[in-house]
C-alpha cells in the first residue's frame, strides 16, 4: 500500500482551501439573502451568482487541498475533462438547490430537498475530482467513510441553506460561512481518508496534467473570480438601500398655495 499524505505542503494548503470554502460560503449566502428580498429577473441573477459562489468555492476549496495530496512511489496527474466535469457538477447541482429554496413554495420541503440535491452535488463533484486522478497503481475506498462524507455534505448544504434563509445581518452570515467552511471542509478531508492505493511501479508515463500545470493556474482564476465577485456585492445596493434612495428622490408631497 502506497503512503498517502494529505498535507504535504504543511498547514498552507488545509487553511488556504478552508479560506476558499469560508469565501465562496459567505458569498453564496449574502447573495441568497439578496434574492430573498428581490423579486423577477433580479432575484433570478442573484441566485445565480449565488451558486455560481458555493459551487466555485466548494471545487475551489477541493483542488486546492489535492495540491496537498501525495502518494508514496508514484507521481499524481489529472484527467483535464474530468476535473472540468466535477467543477460543471459542482456549479450545476448547487445551482438546483440554491433555486429550490429561491422559489420553493414550502419552505420546510424546499430546504430539505435543496439540502438533499446540493449535499448529493458536493459529494459527486468530491468523488468525480477523485476520479479524474491518475496514477500507477489501484485506488479502492472505505465504504463507512464516504457514506460519512456524503452524510456530512448533505448536513452542510442543509445547514447552508437554512442559514441563507434565516440569518441577514453581516456577522451572522459570517459566523454561518464559517460553520459552513469547517463542514466541506470535514467532508473533503473524510472523503480522503477514505482513500487507499495499491501502488504498482511503473517507469510509463502517467496521461494527464499536473496540479501545477492545471488545477493550480484553475484555482487562482477562480478564487479571483470570487474575490471580484465579493467586491461586486459588497458595492451593490440593498433593497433598502435601493427604496431609501427612491425615496429621497421624490419630491414632497403638496402643492404652493
Amino acid at each position: 500500500m502506497g503512503h498517502l499524505d494529505h498535507a504535504a505542503l504543511g498547514w498552507l494548503t488545509p487553511v488556504l482551501s478552508y479560506a476558499m470554502a469560508c469565501t465562496g460560503a459567505a458569498l453564496g449566502l449574502r447573495c441568497t439573502v439578496r434574492a430573498l428580498a428581490a423579486t423577477g429577473r433580479s432575484r433570478r441573477n442573484w441566485l445565480l451568482t449565488a451558486a455560481s459562489a458555493i459551487g466555485t468555492g466548494i471545487w475551489t476549496m477541493h483542488f486546492v487541498a489535492m495540491l496537498g495530496f501525495r502518494v508514496g512511489g508514484t507521481d499524481i496527474r489529472y484527467d483535464v475533462p474530468l476535473t472540468l466535469a466535477s467543477l460543471l457538477v459542482a456549479m450545476v447541482v448547487v445551482c438546483a438547490g440554491v433555486f429550490a429554496v429561491g422559489y420553493g413554495r414550502g419552505r420546510v420541503r424546499a430546504l430539505l430537498l435543496g439540502g438533499l440535491t446540493t449535499g448529493i452535488g458536493v459529494a459527486s463533484m468530491h468523488y468525480l475530482g477523485m476520479a479524474a486522478v491518475r496514477l500507477h497503481g489501484d485506488v479502492s475506498y472505505d465504504p463507512p467513510r464516504v457514506g460519512l462524507s456524503v452524510l456530512i455534505a448533505v448536513a452542510a448544504a442543509t445547514a447552508a441553506l437554512w442559514a441563507a434563509l434565516n440569518t441577514r445581518s453581516p456577522l451572522a452570515v459570517t459566523l454561518a460561512s464559517l460553520i459552513m467552511g469547517a463542514a466541506v471542509s470535514s467532508m473533503h478531508y473524510t472523503g480522503m481518508f477514505a482513500v487507499s492505493v495499491r501502488v504498482t511501479p511503473s517507469a510509463d508515463a502517467l496521461p494527464g496534467a499536473t496540479a501545477m500545470q492545471f488545477i493550480f493556474p484553475l484555482a487562482v482564476g477562480l478564487g479571483s473570480y470570487l474575490f471580484l465577485t465579493a467586491a461586486f456585492v459588497a458595492l451593490s445596493p440593498t433593497a433598502g438601500e435601493r427604496d431609501a434612495s427612491a425615496a429621497a428622490r421624490r419630491p414632497l408631497g403638496g402643492t404652493a398655495g
